[in-house]
């Protein structure tokens, strides 16, 4: 593996093409796709703050490397990436992506990140002002995961999740396949027209909370003062712990609250089969 270390680098394409490369101290300046079309890159205490840096590029690591706010768009259409250690002010991060590994690493303006990419794994990571990320991505591994940000998970599929918290309007909207553990969710509208959907262990806020779900469970999970109106229209089966403010319509299922529930609704417009059963253990 050839070594450049503490070199700098600016313009249009400064490395395209290269292969097995190790990266150290380097500085990629203002300019365009800077490690384009290469493989089997090592980049360590770099600088990047062109845009476009990583396109086509299979095989590469990064660590303990800056991306600026001006080095946008810097990894897309790209497979098997590991990062680590980084701080990142780019947006728009890794489109159209084959194998996503980060580590240890905050993204505080993570605009449209992570869309159509698929086979992701992130420990220990914090995306903030970061609407609409994880739209249309598959097979997502999240561990240690904080979001601030509207519309997350989109349209996602084969999603896991352990001990996060996601402030998310519209979060996880006709995703399929999720399991969340131990997380907290803050959002109205959560998994509307998601299709298996198991929360395990979760504390969940906001209004109209899963709604139109086909095939929801809930394992011992809790929910706000404020998340009224739940579960209208969705198959659903499992246990609530602690008290809820109202249930609306659900669709078929078994849900037992452990607590109280302020209003059971019952109406005209409930959708087939209508079979569904409340128990409700607190009274």
């Amino acid at each position: 593996m050839e070594l450049i270390k503490n070199k700098e680098y600016g313009g249009e394409r400064p490395l395209y093409a290269s292969h097995n490369l190790r990266l150290d101290g380097v500085t990629i300046h203002v300019g365009e796709s800077s490690i384009k079309e290469c493989s089997n890159i090592e980049a360590e205490g770099c600088t990047f703050e062109g845009k476009y840096v990583f396109w086509e590029t299979d095989d590469f690591k990064v660590n303990n490397c800056y991306f600026a706010e001006s080095a946008r768009s810097s990894m897309w259409y790209s497979r098997r990436m590991k990062m680590t250690n980084c701080k990142v002010d780019a947006p728009k991060l890794f489109r159209r992506m084959d194998g996503i590994d980060v580590e240890n690493t905050d993204f505080p303006n993570g605009e449209q990140y992570l869309w159509d990419c698929k086979n992701i794994r992130m420990k220990n990571v914090q995306i903030d002002n970061c609407d609409y990320v994880f739209m249309h991505s598959e097979n997502i591994y999240l561990e240690n995961y904080r979001q601030e940000g509207n519309y997350g998970f989109q349209y996602a599929k084969k999603v896991e999740i352990h001990n996060a918290v996601i402030n998310s309007k519209d979060s996880f909207w006709e995703s399929e396949n999720v399991t969340i553990y131990d997380s907290e969710i803050n959002g109205e509208y959560l998994a509307w027209y998601g299709k298996n959907i198991r929360l395990v262990r979760c504390h969940l806020t906001g209004e109209q909370l899963l709604c139109y779900v086909d095939g929801l469970t809930l394992e011992d999970c809790t929910f706000g003062e404020d998340a009224n109106l739940i579960l209208e229209y969705s198959t659903v089966n499992g246990t609530i712990k602690g008290d809820v403010h109202s249930i609306k319509n659900p669709t078929s299922g078994t849900i037992k609250v452990e607590g109280k529930v302020g209003e059971i609704i019952w109406d005209e417009n409930q959708k087939a089969p209508a079979d569904a059963k409340v128990i409700v253990e607190g009274k």
